[in-house]
């Protein structure tokens, strides 16, 4: 077992249960959750979805609304103003364009309003079941500092993942990254001293020195 291997199935013990931690039920909830996860916690998406699906319980009714009328739902989200536009004007190209449906498709995805790379790769692996990546700023970082990728952006940090995961293992992987980013490996400070991966871990191995 090389050194990758070894960080990817201790990753795999710390967290056999990952899994995504919004709420969602279908890929339209899946969808607008994640939208409006950017620069938000999962906990207060959570916490705002619920009277907002009750509201608009699929793309035709978001869609019919007006980007005012969806603001208060998602104030405390940050980025109100913004993600209200987005959420409205991508429900109705999903009505225009696919019967009311999130597209089962990475392209199609990333073409919608508010919805990039990330977005889409949360979407596929998460509605859809596809082997897909998707690099937010704690896969970034802990994939950064174990070793994994040496990469300065996300895409690159994508690319560079797909090559060192097992494609059967990408979006479980996503999973354990997130869950040691938020448990373990902090931006600010990071618990390398109680990280069983710091013998393996680039980042704590030069701190150490």
């Amino acid at each position: 077992m090389d050194r990758n291997e070894a960080i990817l199935a201790e990753l795999a013990r710390l967290y056999p249960d990952a899994k995504p931690e919004l709420h969602f039920s279908n890929a339209y909830e899946m969808l607008v959750a994640t939208v409006l996860s950017a620069q938000c916690t999962d906990v207060r998406v959570n916490m705002v979805t619920p009277a907002l699906f009750a509201a608009y319980p699929d793309a035709a009714h978001l869609a019919a609304a007006e980007p005012a009328q969806i603001e208060p739902y998602i104030r405390s989200c940050g980025f109100y103003h913004h993600k209200s536009q987005n959420l409205v004007m991508a429900a109705r190209a999903l009505v225009r364009d696919y019967g009311g449906e999130v597209p089962n498709d990475f392209e199609a995805l990333q073409k919608l309003p508010g919805v990039g790379r990330k977005t889409a790769n949360v979407v596929m692996a998460n509605a859809f079941g596809a082997d897909a990546i998707a690099v937010d700023t704690h896969v970034f970082r802990v994939s950064n500092r174990l070793g994994l990728v040496h990469a300065d952006d996300v895409l690159q940090t994508e690319l560079q993942l797909q090559q060192v995961i097992p494609k059967g293992s990408w979006s479980a992987a996503h999973h354990w990254l997130i869950y040691h980013g938020r448990r373990v490996c902090a931006a600010r400070k990071p618990a390398c001293e109680r990280c069983t991966l710091r013998a393996l871990c680039e980042y704590a191995q030069a701190a150490a020195q």
